[in-house]
């Protein structure tokens, strides 16, 4: 981390010692970034979310997921950023597409083609300036079913819900209790292994953020200067999943139903939240 004058992570340190002296869970001063550091955050969600908004207006019926890579590579560097994800501890492309039963790191090839009626998420990462943005986006293909509809919508529903009332001091397991209630009361099932993360220094940071706590008010106090994204997956049958084991990424459901996820980037702020990439 660099070193210069931050008054968000002095003030940080401040907070930390008190809350810690009254009992409370508190972040390390490590997860709290600085002023120059938000800026650059910001600019590389910004461009994250331009390539996002690339992949939209292309993604369509007899479009292969390799297309998709493909877009975001150009644009990607045409923006002058890196995608991220391509190379990360091998992964082979530079994007991850999850249709229809893939929960997650789906990897983008020529003979996946989107069909009607298909739901696929595009998670894409992009590291800009030397810092990372990230997010990812839900897209229907053609006319989808309305059990199809409804399980995307109370995805996102899922995801408005955990940001409600984010903000300082707010506990971290808020998060996935919001998530977690919604999706259950509407019959889903949510994925517990795999969650959201600090980012923005780099791809996967501290803390994890699990989508799925049974009661409010558990974990960390949350301050000012976080960065970290929310990220939930809901499924349509079983919270089980497997993992590919020829390519060693994919995800999939463990009985085959479809499931969805939609992931924003944002910062705790002195009065609440603000997303930076979505």
């Amino acid at each position: 981390m660099k070193e210069h004058h931050s008054a968000i992570r002095e003030a940080a340190a401040i907070k930390i010692r008190a809350l810690r002296e009254a009992g409370k869970k508190t972040p390390s001063l490590a997860m709290i970034k600085s002023e120059e550091e938000i800026a650059g955050i910001r600019e590389a969600g910004h461009i994250n979310s331009l390539v996002l908004d690339a992949v939209a207006a292309m993604i369509g019926e007899g479009v292969s997921t390799a297309e998709i890579d493909d877009v975001v590579v150009k644009t990607t560097r045409q923006l002058g950023g890196t995608p991220t994800c391509l190379g990360f501890h091998g992964f082979p492309r530079a994007v991850c597409t999850s249709r229809n039963n893939v929960i997650c790191h789906g990897i983008p090839c020529d003979t996946e083609v989107l069909r009607e009626g298909d739901i696929i998420n595009v998670d894409c990462t992009t590291t800009y300036g030397g810092y990372v943005g990230d997010a990812s986006r839900m897209f229907m293909i053609g006319r989808v079913d309305e059990a199809g509809r409804r399980l995307l919508r109370v995805t996102q529903e899922c995801l408005s819900l955990a940001l409600d009332g984010l903000g300082p001091l707010s506990p971290l397991g808020d998060i996935g209790y919001r998530i977690a209630t919604h999706a259950h009361a509407n019959g889903y099932t949510v994925v517990r292994e795999i969650g959201g993360h600090g980012v923005g220094l780099a791809m996967h940071e501290e803390p994890f953020v699990s989508h799925m706590c049974t009661k409010q008010g558990e974990g960390m106090l949350l301050l000012p200067g976080m960065i970290f994204t929310i990220e939930p997956m809901i499924n349509e049958g079983s919270r089980f999943f497997t993992c590919d084991k020829q390519d060693g990424w994919t995800v999939r459901t463990a009985d085959g139903r479809r499931s969805a996820q939609v992931e924003h980037m944002l910062l705790i702020t002195e009065d609440g939240y603000e997303i930076l990439s979505k």
